[in-house]
């Protein structure tokens, strides 16, 4: 079964071939083969078609033709009609001439147009054959879209189709015999919905909006405007075109805008925000490549014009004069206003004053107004209109933003100059210099006078009609003249006072002129010293230790300067005669001598009167206590009441009282020691010796009955007796009170018979290891007994051990285990174990309750 035109059936395959291209489907013929496209009877015009794949026959064809004027062929091989166009029951056709006009070359390819389509069978020949559709547009959404004649095949479309809803349909077509026979399978049928260019580009913004800077360079990149189109992608129909169409201001022209990208860049350098800051641009996007039958959408670009700072600010004046009084702080004398185009309130606007010149005193200072721009000139360091009466200033400004242009097309900076008056002010009197000095000589006589403090007023440079006043006196020494200001002494003055630093006693002085204006000073009187003070000593008390030092130095002093000091001379007051007989003076130095006893005075305190003179003769006397004292250092004698034999009280420190105590407590530990010991030896007297403990002979000891157990250890038996036995027997002497007993059997071979055991006088008979019950009655083996029975069976056991083949020793041979620096939680264990090396000693962990009490017992021993 196959689609056939009307002038006759095909063979299959080619009907097959040509069932892909159903109705408004555009068939694309291999490369400059013929093209048949499938049309409606009746065109309009400027419509399309179909579409021819020219690439496949001419890639380098730069121009397109039609033979047909009715008829348009486009870039992408898109053919619309030209006119309304009626076709005829005959098919028509027309060429496309595709040529190349740099190497001459042409190709053609034949259009041919059919108006009619139908699904044909060929074995409709022999049978009579029905034709019926299936699939999407049929029995499927959207229902009845198509529709096949059951007789002829003839296929119908029923009404218009949106290719931007259904891009293609597949629907199967069937061929059969009245009888319901099928002789030719089901055949797809693929309807290719041809697109119409039905859709208009669409911007993707209603108004653009972009900024750039002015004086940008040419071809700067403003923004992108974009459009979409619902068309079908890669056709004329969705080739859009971008362009604009109008500007506002019209002229000068500064944009352009790629036709293919929409990118809008600027034509010019001229952007000049200070004369217009905004530009709108009307912009079109057109499909079809931009040909005057596509369809065209416009919107609307909104360009700022961003500033920046091309205009540097300027002082609407050159000079500026101002005044300010002398002595005044924190005032605003001048204000200075520049002019700037950059734009307002932004850092290319805002200005930045600056001091160049004149202000090498810091008097000045000049910051910006933030709301008004301008420059506030200040005074922040006083004036004085007696040093300097007029002071000019340079002024600079420039923006918060640098120049954006070369530095070398203008002058950076705009300057100007200030000339500023200092207006005279009466300022009153002047303390100047603040601190003055006089020089007095010290008990000088009261009513002495001397030159004072002075102020002056610092414009006359006089001090005529200024009073001056005491402030502060500290001792209230001198009184001050009110309209001199000289001094004269009140009291005597005293240069080794307490009050006095240096040798400068101090007083503070106000001055004040009619008007009330006042300034204060400070007056320094230096005193002059006087030999008015005698050297003495200043140590009272000399302690002399008489069996370690015979003397003892003393040191004199003088309040007076130096040049009414040392050096001095030291002197025995002779007012008796046995201070001259006891005592002898040698000078040391210019302020030091030295006093020794002598004729072996006796322990005790002596008074000794020294006389001490200065360079000038001026003399004191002091009265030392001199204390002779049985001592080896000074500070052993001054708790002493008796400096001879320690008849006072002592006191004992608190590291005495501590260390008794700890003493007191040692003894109580020593005692308390003593008395546990003695009574630990009376409860538990010790019987066997401790190199036993070598011969793996151990005191075992219970408290309660117990089970009987038997442990062999080659030759060595230890079998516990029930609680029936009625005698005692100690393992090695001992006894054990009110439970079973242990005996211990040592077996070489036969039997062996024990007679000295004393007691009821019972035979006793040690059976060998293997078994064999032992008979205990009342008895009690003596160490003596003990150790002559076993010693020499212990020596014949040893000598046994290395009786092997080669007169080696065996495995059991009996080592010595000396201590190593650390217990062993298995106790004392011997080579004559009769487990195997392998087994360890695992099994002394798990001992049983009595045993581990024994254990325990021993441990804390």
């Amino acid at each position: 079964m196959a689609a056939a035109r009307p002038s006759g059936s095909w063979s299959g395959a080619l009907c097959r071939l040509l069932l892909l291209t159903l109705a408004i489907l555009i068939f694309a013929s291999d490369a400059c083969k013929n093209v048949t496209l499938y049309v409606p009877s009746k065109l309009d015009a400027e419509k399309l078609i179909g579409r021819v794949n020219l690439k496949e026959c001419f890639t380098a064809a730069n121009l397109i033709h039609s033979s047909d004027p009715d008829f348009q062929i486009l870039e992408d091989g898109s053919v619309y009609t030209t006119n309304s166009i009626l076709l005829s029951s005959e098919k028509r056709s027309f060429t496309i001439l595709l040529s190349n006009t740099e190497n001459q070359e042409k190709k053609k390819i034949f259009v041919f147009l059919e108006h009619q389509t139908k699904v044909q069978s060929d074995t409709a020949q022999n049978y009579t054959i029905y034709y019926s559709i299936r699939g999407p547009g049929v029995d499927q959404e959207p229902r009845n879209l198509f529709y096949v004649e059951r007789d002829t095949g003839n296929l119908y479309c029923t009404r218009a189709v949106d290719r931007e809803q259904y891009e293609s349909f597949e629907i199967i077509a069937f061929a059969t015999t009245p009888d319901g026979y099928t002789p030719e399978l089901p055949l797809p049928l693929i309807i290719k919905i041809e697109d119409e260019n039905d859709n208009y580009p669409i911007f993707t913004e209603e108004t653009y909006t972009f900024t750039i800077f002015e004086n940008c360079r040419v071809g700067t990149t403003v923004g992108q405007v974009c459009a979409t189109d619902r068309d079908e992608p890669d056709t004329m129909h969705t080739r859009l075109k971008y362009s604009i169409i109008g500007q506002v201001p019209p002229s000068p022209t500064l944009f352009s805008m790629h036709p293919t990208t929409g990118v809008i860049t600027t034509t010019s350098s001229q952007l000049d925000r200070e004369l217009i800051d905004k530009y709108q641009l009307k912009i079109k996007v057109q499909d079809m490549d931009g040909q005057y039958f596509g369809l065209q959408t416009t919107s609307t670009c909104i360009i700022n014009i961003d500033d920046v700072n091309d205009h540097l600010p300027t002082f609407t004046r050159t000079s500026y004069v101002a005044s300010v009084e002398e002595n005044t702080v924190d005032v605003e004398i001048l204000r200075v206003t520049v002019e700037d185009k950059d734009l307002v309130n932004t850092a290319n606007w805002r200005a930045n004053y600056t001091i160049l010149k004149g202000n090498e005193n810091g008097n000045f200072k000049i910051v910006t107004d933030a709301k008004t721009n301008e420059g506030i000139l200040c005074v922040v360091k006083p004036l004085n209109y007696e040093e300097k009466q007029q002071v000019i200033l340079q002024i600079g400004v420039v923006n918060e933003a640098p120049f954006s242009r070369e530095a070398s097309s203008r002058s950076a900076m705009s300057t100007a100059t200030v000339t500023v008056n200092v207006r005279d002010q009466d300022e009153g009197p002047e303390c100047n210099p603040p601190i003055q000095t006089v020089r007095m000589s010290e008990n000088a006589a009261v009513g002495t006078t001397s030159n004072g403090y002075k102020a002056y007023d610092p414009e006359t440079r006089s001090s005529s009609g200024i009073r001056y006043k005491k402030l502060t006196d500290p001792t209230g020494w001198v009184t001050i003249d009110e309209n001199t200001g000289s001094i004269r002494v009140f009291r005597s003055l005293d240069r080794e006072a307490e009050t006095i630093r240096n040798g400068i006693y101090n007083i503070t002085v106000l001055a004040s002129d009619q008007a009330g204006r006042t300034c204060t000073g400070t007056l320094g009187i230096i005193l002059q010293d006087v030999n008015d003070n005698g050297p003495f000593i200043p140590k009272k008390t000399v302690i002399i230790c008489k069996p370690t030092m015979s003397s003892a130095e003393i040191v004199a002093v003088d309040p007076d300067e130096p040049i009414n000091g040392p050096p001095f001379d030291f002197s025995l007051e002779s007012s008796t005669s046995d201070v001259q007989r006891m005592w002898r003076l040698n000078k040391i130095n210019d302020t030091a001598a030295r006093l020794s006893y002598q004729n072996d005075p006796a322990f005790g305190s002596y008074v000794v009167p020294i006389t001490v003179r200065d360079r000038l003769g001026m003399s004191s006397v002091t009265s030392l206590d001199v204390v002779l004292c049985d001592c080896i250092t000074e500070n052993d004698c001054t708790h002493r009441a008796d400096p001879r034999i320690g008849g006072g009280g002592v006191q004992l420190g608190k590291w005495a009282i501590l260390a008794i105590l700890l003493g007191i407590a040692l003894l109580f530990c020593i005692l308390f020691t003593l008395v546990c010991g003695a009574s630990g030896i009376s409860k538990q007297p010790k019987v066997i010796p401790d190199d036993l403990a070598q011969q793996n002979l151990i005191v075992s000891n219970t408290e309660a009955p117990g089970d009987d157990k038997v442990y062999s250890a080659n030759g060595f038996t230890t079998q516990t007796v029930g609680a029936s036995a009625q005698g005692v027997c100690g393992t090695m002497g001992s006894g054990v009170k009110n439970g079973g007993q242990e005996t211990i059997e040592m077996v070489k071979g036969g039997h062996q018979t024990l007679e000295s055991c004393r007691g009821a006088g019972h035979h006793h008979t040690l059976d060998s290891c293997k078994g064999g019950h032992t008979e205990v009655d009342n008895c009690r083996y003596t160490y003596s007994e003990w150790h002559s029975f076993t010693q020499p069976r212990l020596g014949e056991k040893v000598y046994l051990c290395n009786q092997d083949e080669n007169h080696k020793h065996a495995q059991d041979y009996v080592l010595t285990y000396n201590y190593e620096g650390r217990g062993s939680v298995a106790g004392s264990v011997g080579c004559c174990s009769e487990r195997q090396e392998e087994d360890g000693l695992e099994f002394l962990d798990n001992l049983e309750p009595k045993f581990r009490t024994l254990a325990e017992a021993c441990m804390k021993r």
